[in-house]
């Protein structure tokens, strides 16, 4: 099979879906769209939460015996058990015991994405929607850049922050996630010229929007980019993506020249060499006494954690006197995939995350050659968002959690599609 016609599809999806096949896409996709506007997109995931639950009292065991919805299943018990074991004896119970009532919406949501999310033309429809609500963000940054305005407000902080609005800076994770279904459209669309170009201006717009973490992962997709059939797996593929990492590091340098905030974050990173803990707290902004007090609350309870969001209740008992978070209240959490989850959630959460990553792997590597490049674009935007050498937001927060979970409920029925009639 052509790689990119696995990953990609027609203009949006080729031939037009009926209704009840695009419905479920429509919804699915209103999440992502949704999620610079605060909270909204809450909306759609729950309506489509609800939805799940009435295909589940229709069709009982019969949709759970759908290979896809069984591994949904599993992975959301990966998630959620960890929260619900570390309540038990969580340092703010009601708060603990709220997020893991909250997280049960996740379960029926990837039902529901398992469910309805079951041919290759729904995919190619979502792929392609997708794709064009990201490159609207970019450009929609980049004017920002140009003019100092965009549609979620003037640029009053010290980076670009685009649709998501100055108070809410999460641009560049956001983009950096999701890059990889913008240039896998876009690598159907218009070849590798069109990759090298939508990826240089998704380039600028990471480095811009200052998130260090974000910088990492869009490297980290241009690398897995670079090693996937998807991507053509070919000299060429590489070539055009080396390209792009030399361009980028050119709009590193303008940006550099122009921009002071940029300056400051990219000299405060190469104190990373400098060896010192000194240097190396700079270059962190600040993180080592965070991850430090992460590993001593690990430590003090290590089977179970201190309770999913109870990190910032715990901070002041388990740090150092002279921490300098105390000085300004806590840190509200532990910036850090693996320290959150033995903080939060103990030795229980660690294997239970461990596990989970493994069946997913398993799960990848039984699917048919086709599923796993059709797939592969989202699964690539999951490994670079949980590459454990790096920074992150809470995974258990309710945020970054739906956004999590809707790239990991979108992965796993994306393996599981219908195989598609000979043409």
């Amino acid at each position: 099979m052509n790689a990119a016609h696995a990953s990609g599809g027609g203009p949006v999806g080729g031939a037009p879906l009926p209704f009840p096949a695009l419905a479920p896409v429509l919804l699915l996709w209103s999440v992502l769209a949704l999620l610079p506007v605060g909270r909204l997109s809450e909306v759609p995931l729950l309506v489509a939460a609800g939805w799940g639950l009435v295909l589940l009292w229709r069709e009982g065991w019969d949709l759970l015996r759908l290979p896809g919805v069984r591994l949904a299943l599993l992975a959301f018990a990966g998630y959620w058990l960890p929260a619900l074991v570390s309540a038990f004896d969580a340092v703010d119970p009601g708060r603990t015991w709220g997020q893991v009532a909250a997280q049960l919406r996740f379960a029926p949501f990837a039902l529901f994405v398992a469910a309805t999310l079951r041919t290759a033309a729904q995919w190619r429809w979502l792929l392609a929607a997708s794709a064009l609500l990201v490159a609207a963000w970019v450009l929609d940054a980049w004017l920002q850049a140009l003019t100092g305005v965009s549609l979620g407000g003037a640029m009053t902080s010290d980076r670009l922050s685009g649709v998501f609005g100055a108070g809410n800076l999460k641009l560049g994770g956001v983009l950096a996630a999701l890059s990889p279904l913008l240039l896998a459209w876009t690598q159907r669309r218009f070849g590798l010229p069109g990759v090298f170009a939508v990826g240089l201006l998704l380039a600028g717009v990471i480095l811009l929007a200052g998130a260090r973490a974000a910088w990492l992962v869009y490297l980290l997709v241009l690398a897995g980019w670079c090693v996937r059939p998807f991507a053509g797996g070919s000299g060429r593929a590489i070539a055009v993506a080396g390209l792009l990492v030399v361009a980028g590091a050119g709009i590193g340098l303008a940006a550099y020249q122009l921009s002071p905030s940029f300056a400051e974050r990219f000299d405060r990173t190469l104190h990373l060499g400098r060896g010192s803990a000194g240097d190396l707290d700079h270059a962190l902004a600040g993180r080592l006494p965070i991850w430090r007090t992460a590993a001593a609350m690990a430590q003090a309870h290590p089977v179970n954690g201190v309770g999913v969001r109870g990190f910032r209740h715990a901070y002041a008992d388990h740090a150092r006197p002279d921490d300098p978070w105390l000085a300004q209240g806590v840190a509200l959490h532990p910036h850090q995939l693996l320290l959150e989850l033995a903080s939060e959630t103990g030795l229980f959460g660690l294997v239970c995350w461990a596990l989970t990553g493994l069946l997913l792997l398993a799960a990848g590597r039984r699917a048919p050659p086709e599923a796993r490049e059709r797939g592969w674009p989202v699964a690539l935007a999951l490994l670079a968002m949980t590459f454990p050498l790096n920074t992150h937001y809470a995974f258990y927060s309710s945020w970054w959690g739906l956004f999590f979970w809707w790239l990991l409920a979108v992965a796993i029925a994306v393996l599981h599609l219908r195989p598609e009639p000979p043409r």
